[in-house]
């Protein structure tokens, strides 16, 4: 079995992105299962681009895909994404898009085919806070979310596909000089590597 694990590249006024910190620091395989890990742009359409290549290449039988989500407590894989673009903030291009569809005619929803409540329910049963989210926002994350879980859905039916939010690093907190949670590196390694494993089970 293979996975393909994405983390976006930091944005806004921080210099690094949580998502990556711990898809970078994966293992290239655990439980039987190989990793490929990439990083990608917050930009919305250029990183679907990235991943849907990326899964014609490697072919793996699931993609899961990360973000940071300040203020939550929690790794969180999420139930639901939106055929919708509304941005609070540019992307890392300068595009800002308001009120418009991710892809144009398709559904207004997909949701994840991955198995969310299991994978929540794995991590708290070995101390890493979890919860099933039923917004990914829509923002770069979701916009993401929806276009690969679209591509998968023409191309590759069977193929799992989730997005998973993780806390802030505490840098992150730190420097900002904000009071919000926050989720060292290390355990937001140990919650991908518990959700990954049981992806097949």
């Amino acid at each position: 079995m293979k996975v393909l694990v994405t983390g976006f590249e930091p944005f806004g006024p921080d210099s690094i992105n949580a998502s990556w910190e711990a898809v970078r620091r994966l293992p290239k395989r655990t439980a039987g299962i190989d990793i490929v890990a990439k990083c990608v742009p917050v930009v919305f359409g250029d990183a679907a681009r990235i991943v849907e290549e990326l899964i014609e290449r490697e072919q793996p039988d699931a993609v899961l895909c990360t973000g940071v989500a300040a203020g939550r407590a929690q790794v969180t894989p999420e139930y639901v994404a939106i055929n919708h673009r509304h941005a609070r903030i540019a992307d890392n291009e300068g595009f800002q898009p308001c009120d418009e569809p991710v892809v144009a005619g398709a559904p207004d929803a997909y949701f994840a085919s991955a198995p969310v409540y299991a994978m929540a329910k794995a991590c708290c049963e070995q101390g890493i806070p979890a919860a099933v989210s039923y917004s990914a926002g829509t923002y770069c994350c979701n916009d993401l979310f929806y276009s690969v879980r679209h591509f998968v859905q023409q191309r590759y039916p069977g193929m799992l596909v989730d997005f998973i939010h993780v806390p802030q690093c505490p840098e992150q907190v730190a420097i900002a000089g904000e009071v919000k949670p926050s989720m060292e590196p290390a355990t937001a390694v140990r919650a991908l590597e518990i959700m990954i494993e049981i992806l097949f089970k």
